[in-house]
């Protein structure tokens, strides 16, 4: 009985594995989302906005994304983890005044509430936490 009860308090005791979201220990990120150009198709489920610029991203395989609101340019860093995990930190941008605020922020709100994508074709898909769709966006040529 004292055996079961250690085993039991031993297994309490433990923490779940963490989802490994860090860039890997080579220092490179792999994976179709990976080095290639993202342009925005549609904010939401169906929304299109209408911009100067279209917004985009791009991430390197160093871990770090670059790109474009659609008024402002920004950098941070992504995390891709397991079951298409994907994170976006420190993002930091330019302070450009543009018609069009509302939208850009929207832009970069995607980028901070991504959690999970999908890819289909040339579209990535974001998803939030709560699995609602986020927006599209469409692989450039």
């Amino acid at each position: 009985m004292g055996m079961g009860l250690a085993l039991l308090l031993s297994a309490c005791g433990s923490t779940p594995q963490q989802e490994r979201t860090d860039v890997p220990q080579g220092g490179t990120l792999s994976g179709p989302v990976v080095e290639q150009r993202w342009n925005l198709l549609l904010v939401g489920t169906d929304e299109r906005l209408s911009m100067p610029e279209t917004p985009f991203f791009r991430i390197g395989r160093d871990g770090k994304v670059n790109g474009s609101d659609g008024c402002n340019q920004f950098t941070g860093k992504v995390s891709l983890g397991e079951s298409q995990r994907i994170s976006f930190s420190e993002l930091a941008s330019t302070r450009m005044a543009c018609p069009n605020m509302e939208d850009a922020k929207r832009v970069t709100d995607m980028l901070d509430n991504a959690y999970r994508y999908l890819i289909d074709h040339d579209r990535l898909v974001f998803f939030g936490p709560d699995s609602r769709v986020l927006g599209g966006w469409r692989e450039a040529n």
